[in-house]
């Protein structure tokens, strides 16, 4: 049988204080970080987006653009996966999970609409919680659907049979002070969401995160992670 090829390109390209992978919250609305949205060119039109300020959420489809293997390489797709949440030991099908590495490098995120305005190049949304790289592409942007989208009553599958725990994270008042007010409830959050892979769990080892222009450095001991430093990072 003939496969079905459709090409799709960017509405939009998201911008998020997150420059590199590491550090990204695992889902999406976990930490109140907040990101914009900018339009390409051929769709800056105004009307594209009217009304979508009476929604308080909305869903992002867009494209695990840093992936190692891009979503043109069908053939380095796998079945199964390991996700973190298990410990990275055990396998699952891809199809039951949200790893990155799938057949058309496709994400899914429900994020909250903070504000839709008009610039000289398009309407720009401000939006919170996504868990995506600064850069990421954007495919299309639907509106979140309360009675249709949620689902309190859904099974969680294995996420529901390991218990999702955080970390106590302890940041020094004048350490926290050095980002912007606006950012730290965010850094807070993706801290105690524990940003080390789940197969590191040296106490000594000291862990760097890339966060809104600043490096911030941190300790994890157990349950209470620690702030060491931090300071802008240097521009070249």
């Amino acid at each position: 049988m003939e496969k079905d090829r459709t090409t799709i390109e960017p509405i939009a390209y998201i911008h998020t204080d997150f420059p590199e992978k590491f550090g990204i919250p695992r889902q999406s609305g976990l930490a109140r970080t907040q990101a914009v949205i900018r339009f390409v060119p051929e769709y800056q039109n105004p009307d594209a987006v009217r009304g979508l300020e009476a929604f308080s959420f909305i869903w992002l489809i867009w494209g695990f653009s840093a992936n190692q293997h891009g979503s043109s390489n069908s053939s380095a797709w796998k079945a199964t996966v390991r996700p973190p949440r298990l410990g990275g030991n055990t396998r699952i099908g891809v199809f039951a999970s949200r790893s990155p590495f799938r057949p058309n490098g496709l994400g899914l995120s429900s994020v909250r609409l903070l504000s839709v305005y008009a610039s000289q190049d398009g309407p720009v949304l401000t939006v919170e919680g996504a868990d995506l790289m600064d850069g990421t592409p954007i495919y299309d942007i639907k509106p979140y659907i309360p009675y249709a989208d949620a689902h309190p009553e859904a099974e969680g599958g294995f996420t529901d049979q390991v218990p999702r725990e955080t970390l106590l994270a302890d940041c020094p008042a004048e350490l926290l002070s050095r980002i912007p007010a606006e950012k730290q409830n965010g850094l807070l959050d993706l801290l105690e969401q524990d940003p080390r892979p789940s197969y590191q769990h040296d106490p000594e080892r000291i862990y760097g995160l890339r966060y809104a222009g600043y490096s911030v450095k941190f300790t994890v001991d157990g349950k209470h992670l620690i702030v060491r430093d931090i300071f802008p990072e240097t521009i070249t």
